[in-house]
């Protein structure tokens, strides 16, 4: 009884000096608002008002059709423009996109010649160059097929592709750059608060005051683990509802409550790297830098940018035991896939034991630190 009262008091006081820290608090708001409102928005992997021009050199109705057939919110109006326009538009960058319809084009698709449509892309914006691309072919090719069984010349083809986009219907890059967000935010505040306060304790002297306290390290581990993770908690709680689900108007179709759940799972072991990385460094700048790899590499390796799966097969059996990799894979399970307890526990076992494992080791360096320091 009397170690769960120390455990309390040490975490109320880590709650304070979090509290009396504007630079934390400003760093933790600015995270979990702005942070995930901007990188949902600010960035986009589809075609967006993308600039396009058409060299109309055939003039018939079905290059009138194509023409028509590009629109917002992919495309903007098309520019008809002549064929000695498209290098110094290009070159100004006026048009991302430019197609050039050759002469008697509607002649030769009627004909069956399989004529060419050049298409001129400005790849200096590469991710959109490549989707824009793909829209382009696929526009041109419906249009085509409309055309021609509008004139009694097409066929019925003999396989009908239909394609089903899952989860995310119209492919909107903000209901996935939010989550995404807010599970980076997770990881980094949480190893910057914990570290951060047993850094700032060691520096201002106050960890000398808890050695002469009748105080074990795991109390103070412990408080510093339930505290921090509180606040990290809370903080995604509330980006979740108010600016995920609020403001971005993103629909989350699991459980809230069994992704809360895996939060505060993971928690536990990135508070344990948060005391690990603020027992080895001996000073605030030393910890920045050691934040910046650590993050670089759960980052990379947990499988939230590019699917694990894309690694190399000796690369994805070392990232089976980063408790980030099954944090991404069940998060992401959760919000956008409806996923239960009955397809994301195994996840769920992972990161409690990879965390407990992890906890263990830094509670005993954190031991033999402060033996050091008595």
């Amino acid at each position: 009884m009397n170690r769960l009262q120390n455990i309390f008091w040490l975490g109320i006081k880590e709650l304070r000096s979090f509290q009396r820290d504007p630079v934390i608090v400003a760093l933790l708001i600015f995270a979990f608002t702005f942070m995930v409102y901007t990188r949902a928005t600010g960035s986009s992997s589809e075609v967006h008002h993308a600039s396009i021009a058409l060299v109309d050199e055939d003039r018939s109705t079905l290059s009138r059709q194509i023409s028509q057939a590009f629109h917002l919110p992919y495309f903007q109006e098309p520019q008809l423009i002549s064929a000695q326009e498209i290098d110094p538009g290009m070159d100004q960058g006026q048009f991302m996109f430019v197609l050039n319809i050759p002469p008697r084009f509607e002649a030769d698709v009627l004909a069956n010649r399989q004529p060419e449509i050049q298409v001129n892309i400005d790849a200096t914006a590469l991710l959109q160059a490549g989707i824009g691309a793909s829209y382009i072919q696929n526009i041109i090719s419906n249009e085509i097929t409309r055309f021609r069984q509008g004139s009694g010349e097409g066929s019925r083809r003999a396989v009908e592709l239909v394609t089903r986009t899952a989860f995310n219907p119209n492919r909107t890059s903000s209901w996935f750059n939010s989550i995404l967000t807010i599970i980076d935010q997770i990881t980094m505040l949480t190893i910057i608060l914990t570290g951060a306060a047993l850094i700032r304790e060691r520096e201002h002297g106050t960890i000398e005051h808890l050695l002469v306290m009748p105080l074990t390290s795991f109390e103070i581990a412990i408080a510093k683990v339930w505290s921090n993770g509180l606040v990290i908690l809370v903080a995604t709680i509330a980006s979740l509802l108010l600016v995920v689900e609020g403001v971005l108007s993103v629909p989350i179709v699991g459980s809230k409550m069994l992704f809360l759940l895996g939060t505060t799972l993971y928690l536990f072991f990135a508070t344990a790297l948060g005391i690990f990385l603020g027992t080895i460094a001996r000073s605030m700048a030393q910890f920045a830098l050691l934040i910046v790899l650590v993050i670089m590499t759960l980052n990379m390796l947990s499988g939230e940018n590019t699917p694990v799966e894309s690694q190399p097969d000796w690369l994805q059996n070392i990232t089976l035991f980063l408790p980030s990799r099954h944090f991404v894979s069940f998060a992401q399970a959760i919000i956008y896939r409806g996923a239960g307890l009955d397809i994301v526990w195994s996840e769920f076992v992972a990161v409690t034991v990879l965390g407990l494992v992890f906890f263990i080791f830094s509670l005993g360096l954190f031991r033999r630190s402060i033996a050091l320091s008595k």
